[in-house]
């Protein structure tokens, strides 16, 4: 078990999300273990008007005052694809989710992120989804990119999920992308290499069925939904479990002595027959390489961190 007396300073996080399953969880952990002064949505799991909807049902469900505003309903450049091959076409297949009570804060997420930044000093730009709203927001607003502490993204990796060589997110909108891994300042980057170290197998699944309260019971069919889901698209004895990644772009801020990472240069490929969307990491050892724009998470110490989502859904479980 993971120790969580010792305190340590809460960072401020502006959360990007399209929820999704994992999303979701990305939700709790920051209500949880940050200073979550916004909820932003975009387009990517489901559409807008469907990740939007699962935002505010999280919110009514962990019982928390944050804003919420929706953002960009398609990519700058690309057709819109969603995830429901993943997440089902809710975007959060697999419970009956109660209706949201709480109203919609605004519909211009772009202008919520730009005025945050620039009002509200040492803000974590945390994105789990496609990164058009991040995008759109450091091409309209270039100050915003010395004001905040940084960008600390779910997406990319040596491999892909939505291609042999693209994540979702990034292939989502890899100009995006591009604009946001070339913004110049601190930037972490879960990719899938460390997400799929984080499973919800049917263990931790279990545990989260045991604790009481209308939050976990509904987080308990999500996350067997997910799972069975991901493991009917895997070869058998590949995964135990979904990988859960969007929570550790979360954790990586709140707990980052639970990661090892690497300083690289990662760029996004845009052109590519076959590449397009994929994080091209430059892992040479050679002096001429470009340098490091990205710590790129490598290890997660899984089973402590998983504790900690666990900890985080008993404490907001009513």
């Amino acid at each position: 078990m993971y120790d969580n007396t010792a305190p340590a300073p809460r960072p401020k996080i502006l959360l990007d999300c399209d929820p999704g399953h994992d999303d979701a969880m990305a939700i709790i952990a920051a209500a949880r273990y940050a200073d979550l002064v916004g909820i932003t949505t975009v387009a990517g799991n489901a559409p807008l008007e469907r990740t939007t909807y699962n935002a505010r049902v999280m919110r009514d469900l962990l019982e928390i005052e944050v804003p919420i505003h929706s953002g960009s309903p398609r990519p700058l450049v690309s057709e819109p694809h969603f995830g429901a091959f993943v997440h089902g076409e809710s975007g959060l297949d697999g419970a009956d989710l109660p209706e949201p009570i709480t109203a919609l804060d605004g519909t211009d997420a772009v202008s919520f992120i730009i005025d945050m930044c620039r009002s509200t000093d040492g803000v974590w730009l945390v994105p789990v989804g496609p990164l058009t709203n991040i995008a759109l927001a450091l091409r309209a607003a270039p100050d915003i990119s010395t004001r905040i502490a940084g960008v600390s993204l779910m997406g990319g990796g040596t491999f892909g999920n939505r291609t042999p060589m693209a994540e979702f997110n990034v292939w989502a909108d890899p100009e995006a992308a591009a604009i946001v891994f070339g913004y110049g300042g601190p930037l972490l980057m879960a990719g899938l290499d460390v997400t799929h170290q984080f499973q919800s197998t049917p263990e931790r699944i279990q545990q989260v069925a045991e604790i009481p309260g209308v939050l976990a019971s509904v987080l308990a069919q999500l996350l067997g939904f997910f799972s069975d889901n991901y493991l009917s698209r895997h070869d058998v004895g590949a995964l135990l479990g979904a990988a859960v990644h969007d929570p550790l772009a979360v954790f990586a801020l709140t707990h980052p002595d639970l990661f090892t990472r690497t300083a690289r240069h990662v760029a996004i490929e845009l052109k590519g027959e076959l590449t397009r969307g994929m994080t091209v990491i430059d892992q040479r050892h050679i002096l001429e390489r470009a340098a490091p724009n990205c710590d790129v998470l490598t290890t997660v110490d899984h089973g402590p961190t998983f504790d900690l989502l666990i900890d985080a859904i008993a404490h907001s479980s009513h």
